[in-house]
């Protein structure tokens, strides 16, 4: 038999973990950062084209979370990794009610100008971006003000769009879809669920040779359609599930059976429609960055905020912590 002083015991030290565990979650891991490296040569992409891309993704720019200050941080911290290429994925602002103060699309806009590397900042939207535009909502089409925005700090936007680019004189494709979630249900407008305005195919569509392609996608769930012509895709949106204890993530908003929610995704089984006709397939890469910020409640636990850095080519083959 355990004792009532033992009971109470166990109790209040069970109360003071959750405490502990609490507060880390809340005032500790939001403001942590580390680099995850991924180092791998897909299908389609050669050993002789090395490029270091810094993914930043999910930021939800507001005070006192992501404040300006700790926006300044990350760009100064991914330009002393020296990137080649700086890839924002989206969901910028933070829509959820725990904040003291919404940061100016401008003035994030304008910090993100500030990224340092060779072959530029490119950026795609999130549903985050989308979901806070009124009149984005209204008209069911852009511009967004955060799109907007972007574009007037000097940063490259894509929307269904695929751009040809080079380094050391190899060629390669960079292409970003619009959100896939971008349209939140309105009775008023009779939308009655959520629409996505991404075009995969249209994308893919504007490549015109057989240089490899990077594919920009916030949501990782499109990544079941995307075939082995992309030589990865590279997403966001997730947080790596925000909360993960010992395995559970209660904010993951994928099936858990997908396991896409987080890290270097390796597939061999192939799309679905290759799937279905029962063809062979080719492998397929798909990483999802842990992201920066926190949506729905500011807390991380588990999975601390990451800057994360892609290392394609050069032969490379397992992703690193």
């Amino acid at each position: 038999m355990i004792s009532r002083r033992l009971f109470l015991q166990g109790l209040g030290a069970a109360a003071l973990t959750s405490m502990s565990t609490a507060a880390y979650a809340i005032g500790v891991e939001p403001f942590r950062m580390r680099i995850k490296d991924h180092h791998l040569t897909p299908p389609n992409w050669p050993d002789d084209l090395t490029l270091k891309a810094a993914l930043i993704a999910d930021p939800h720019i507001c005070d006192p979370w992501m404040g300006l200050d700790r926006v300044r941080f990350i760009v100064e911290r991914t330009n002393a990794l020296k990137p080649d290429i700086v890839l924002l994925l989206g969901d910028y602002v933070a829509s959820h009610r725990w904040q003291s103060a919404p940061v100016p699309a401008q003035a994030w806009a304008d910090v993100f100008a500030s990224f340092d590397a060779p072959l530029g900042t490119h950026a795609i939207l999130g549903n985050h971006d989308w979901w806070d535009d009124d009149a984005a909502q209204l008209s069911g089409s852009g511009p967004t003000k955060y799109g907007t925005a972007l574009l007037n700090a000097g940063i490259q936007l894509y929307q269904n769009r695929a751009v040809r680019l080079a380094k050391d004189g190899k060629a390669f494709w960079l292409a970003g879809l619009d959100d896939q979630l971008a349209l939140a249900p309105n009775r008023k407008l009779n939308r009655r669920g959520i629409q996505g305005l991404d075009d995969l195919s249209g994308t893919l569509g504007q490549v015109t040779d057989d240089a490899p392609i990077v594919l920009m996608a916030h949501e990782p769930d499109i990544f079941h359609a995307v075939p082995p012509r992309v030589s990865v895709t590279l997403s966001g949106h997730t947080h790596g599930g925000q909360i993960n204890c010992f395995g559970l993530k209660p904010l993951n908003l994928l099936k858990p059976e997908e396991n896409l929610s987080y890290g270097h995704i390796v597939d061999t089984a192939g799309t679905q429609v290759a799937r279905h006709l029962k063809l062979a397939s080719e492998e397929r890469h798909l990483i999802v960055s842990g992201g920066l910020g926190c949506s729905l409640l500011p807390l991380r636990l588990g999975v601390p905020p990451e800057i994360t850095l892609v290392h394609l080519g050069g032969g490379a083959g397992a992703s690193t912590a």
